[in-house]
């Protein structure tokens, strides 16, 4: 029965929401004919309009998964609408409704949906207060970004929020995303192809570099798009991290940074089976999960296609897709 972990989705519901209440915590839809809307923050972020598959009924995408053998889809929302940028009490209504919206939906969906929550990540307290509300009314994780309005995971002071994501068990999807200008990858589809993994590396290098892991040892981390560049910079990150000035860069993680990949799991969405064989190699079988970031260009659109292709066994493609998920995403009815 298998699971895809890493998807997106932005319900109908909420576009209703926004249309009625989204102007008291600065967020606003934009219309233009002929295409989807997109969304505007009051600071001044404007986010391109949403994807067509991001906001497809229900039933265009049961029968993807139909199609391609997949029972069960564990969806968040889009990491550019997080509005990060909003005043904190602003932000804090408006992950609220993110979470409600996409809850309802799965309620009316159950049967073949689930959902992740995200939290208003500016506040470490308010984003513990969330996560557990979340729980409550059904989340089975949640989603944040890698860096938070350009400045990376690890520097910031979020220790409330990794401490209540331990305590219950909570899988934290960690994602990347883009908030402002990037020149060099305006072109050549650099920004999906480069931009986005490496801002998964930038972010967790600096929740090793700064000791998360080694503070909350049970804190479940799910990196994005086969954990980006780190699994292929492993070494290196091991090798300066014996070399550099470790006071004056704040390094201090207890172990070699390579030493914590077995402690992360990781999506399967690397597109290649030889880098698929080389990230199970690295960080163990039954550390990977099957993803396939659907909504987005960069999408696995034939996610267990890529586990046959490896070269993997039955028992190891039912690992990846039915096993690993189940039991990181331990809440998951």
């Amino acid at each position: 029965m298998p699971i895809d972990v890493h998807a997106h989705y932005v319900p109908p519901q909420l576009i209703e929401a926004i249309d009625t209440r989204g102007k008291e915590m600065g967020v606003r839809l934009a219309h233009s004919a002929g295409s989807p809307p997109a969304l505007h923050f009051d600071y001044g972020f404007k986010v391109r309009p949403f994807f067509p598959r991001l906001v497809e009924p229900a039933a265009a995408r049961r029968a993807w998964l139909d199609a391609q053998g997949i029972e069960r889809q564990i969806v968040g929302t889009w990491p550019d609408i997080f509005g990060y940028g909003l005043a904190a009490e602003a932000c804090v209504a408006w992950h609220r409704m993110l979470n409600d919206t996409l809850a309802a939906w799965c309620a009316d969906n159950s049967d073949r949906f689930a959902w992740i929550a995200s939290v208003p990540l500016i506040q470490a307290e308010a984003a513990a207060e969330e996560a557990e509300r979340a729980v409550a009314v059904g989340a089975c994780g949640v989603i944040i970004s890698s860096n938070i309005e350009n400045v990376n995971l690890g520097e910031l002071p979020l220790d409330p929020f990794w401490r209540k994501a331990e305590a219950l068990g909570l899988p934290v999807l960690i994602h990347p995303v883009l908030v402002g200008p990037a020149p060099r990858v305006a072109k050549f589809a650099l920004a999906q192809i480069v931009q986005y993994t490496f801002d998964t590396t930038l972010g967790v290098g600096s929740l090793l570099m700064s000791g998360v892991l080694d503070r909350f040892p049970r804190l479940k981390l799910v990196l994005s798009h086969g954990g980006g560049a780190y699994p292929y910079l492993a070494g290196r990150f091991d090798i300066m991290h014996r070399r550099m000035d470790r006071a004056a860069q704040g390094d201090v993680a207890v172990k070699p940074p390579s030493a914590y990949a077995a402690q992360m799991a990781y999506d399967s969405i690397v597109h290649a089976p030889k880098a698929l064989r080389f990230l199970i190699d690295v960080v163990g079988l039954d550390n990977v999960l099957l993803g396939t970031d659907y909504s987005f260009p960069p999408a696995d659109m034939e996610p267990l296609a890529l586990l046959r292709s490896a070269g993997l066994s039955a028992a190891e493609i039912e690992a990846i897709a039915d096993a690993n998920p189940r039991r990181v995403f331990a809440r998951l009815r």
